[in-house]
């Protein structure tokens, strides 16, 4: 019943990802580049679902891995959209035919052309040539001063020329050689502004959903506590005893996404409340998100934002797990019901972090042998370690993608992104736990949206964060050592 429910969950994400961003590059069906992404899926669904514990096949795993992003690249390149034609292409001698689709005309006249020609001091970025694309318009040349001085100065004297006409993109291309790009700015000052306040935040949905998932997640903490349904029903004062697991993980996911929501307030971005998302079954929510709605202005930014979630989480999440320990009890170990999210038989040695705790915490009846049953607020302390995990995983528009895109550049976050899902990959193949993480990181995608200043780097502070940061991943995802084991009579 889980499994259909992930899959449903994910083949409509996949659904919602594809009409969102590929329908409008390529004339290719949606509902096939659908089927083709969602094929490993149902064939790893289908084993888990006929097989249960069995493991999965080595390639069985491998070749739909590989395959499917061949097929899915092929489809959409054999049915990609033309660019469309500059208004400035035909010659005066050419006669003038009916098209289905008009051009589109230039953004700026000759004039403005000159005009923006004179907002590149030589100094400081000495214009080559102007390119005229879809909706932007690319300024290339060469950088002779420090990226910050020229993205400040060419973005205030554009805006000094055009107003709030253009959003001013600094970036770089393929061969790493920075360039500008304006776009129109969907919300200039001088015009009403679509996203007031009101309709940014929501606060009577934010707080409708803090409500309801909290409701939700108490029945979840009272399940736990094998309270019946008739029993709390027949004395409502049972459900206190979801509280210690309601309240846990609300603060958890909560504090992580607020972390998030504050960080980007003070880069002076727009972005909504926090929104929960609550489920009447099983743990009682799905998590929480905010969503950005401006562009990062740098890779500080973007590393700032990034970074403040998982650690404001991870910081909540860790005492937490600590005072739910406490009260868990150690039973043995049944590999048969075992698994990362079997509350009632944890074995953590698929966590070096986790099991180092487990270990402290309940000190010599805690064995490889045992498994520990989890008190409620433990569930939501150890839930939280996972949340924080997989959003620093090195991939996309996860929070650890935006890490290593701002600390390396989009590029090399590219690469990392892709090194990780087979990282991943090998992982499950390994330890059969990392198989439902290794296919939803096949679905996320790897691109990940450019800063406004895409080119200035982070300082040697940021750095040193982000590696310590990346670090706590390895902490938490990696299994425990057997050396280390060993030493902790583990």
């Amino acid at each position: 019943m889980i499994m259909l429910f992930w899959l449903l969950i994910l083949g409509l994400m996949t659904y919602w990802l594809l009409q969102r961003g590929v329908a409008q590059i390529t004339r290719t069906p949606i509902w096939l580049l659908w089927l083709v992404m969602m094929t490993p899926a149902f064939i790893w669904g289908t084993w888990m679902f006929a097989y249960d514990q069995k493991p999965i096949p080595a390639e069985l795993v491998i070749i739909p891995f590989i395959a499917c992003p061949c097929l899915y690249w092929f489809l959409v390149q054999w049915g990609r959209l033309p660019p469309p034609t500059s208004s400035d292409s035909a010659t005066p001698t050419e006669p003038s035919l009916p098209v289905e689709n008009p051009p589109l005309p230039r953004p700026l006249d000759q004039q403005e052309e000159d005009i923006l020609r004179t907002c590149f001091p030589w100094t400081v970025f000495p214009l080559h040539h102007i390119e005229y694309r879809l909706q932007a318009v690319i300024c290339r040349g060469q950088l002779r001063s420090n990226p910050d001085v020229a993205y400040r100065t060419i973005r205030d004297n554009i805006k000094a020329k055009f107003s709030d006409r253009f959003l001013i993109a600094f970036q770089q291309d393929l061969k790493d050689k920075p360039f500008f790009a304006l776009v129109p700015n969907p919300y200039p000052e001088n015009t009403e502004n679509l996203l007031n306040p009101d309709v940014l935040n929501r606060p009577i949905l934010c707080l409708a959903l803090i409500l309801i998932t909290l409701f939700t997640t108490t029945l979840a903490g009272v399940e736990m506590e094998n309270i019946s349904l008739d029993a709390w029903q027949a004395n409502p004062r049972l459900l206190v005893s979801g509280l210690p697991y309601s309240l846990s993980l609300m603060a958890i996911l909560g504090i992580h996404e607020l972390a998030h929501y504050l960080t980007a307030i003070r880069y002076k971005m727009k972005a909504t409340l926090p929104y929960f998302l609550p489920i009447p079954f099983w743990l009682g929510t799905l998590g929480a998100f905010i969503q950005m709605r401006s562009p990062f202005p740098h890779r500080k930014a973007l590393f700032d934002v990034s970074i403040a979630g998982p650690w404001a989480g991870f910081i909540i999440s860790l005492p937490l797990l600590i005072l739910g320990l406490n009260q868990s009890t150690v039973v043995p170990f049944d590999p048969k019901i075992s698994g990362f999210l079997n509350f009632e038989s944890l074995n953590p040695s698929f966590s070096f972090l986790l099991t180092i705790l487990s270990k402290l915490i309940l000190g010599d009846a805690f064995t490889s042998e045992q498994a520990i049953h989890l008190h409620p607020m433990a569930i939501a302390g150890y839930l939280g370690f996972i949340v924080t995990a997989i959003n620093l995983i090195p991939v996309g528009q996860l929070d650890g993608g935006h890490l290593v895109h701002a600390m390396f550049g989009q590029k090399t976050s590219f690469v990392m992104g892709q090194f990780t899902r087979f990282f991943i990959l090998i992982l499950a193949l390994i330890h059969s736990e990392f198989i439902a993480l290794a296919l939803l990181l096949f679905f996320f995608p790897l691109q990940d949206e450019p800063a406004l200043n895409d080119v200035s780097e982070l300082n040697n502070i940021r750095d040193i964060i982000g590696f310590v940061t990346l670090g706590l991943l390895l902490l938490i995802l990696l299994p425990m050592p057997s050396v280390v084991g060993q030493w902790l009579n583990y």
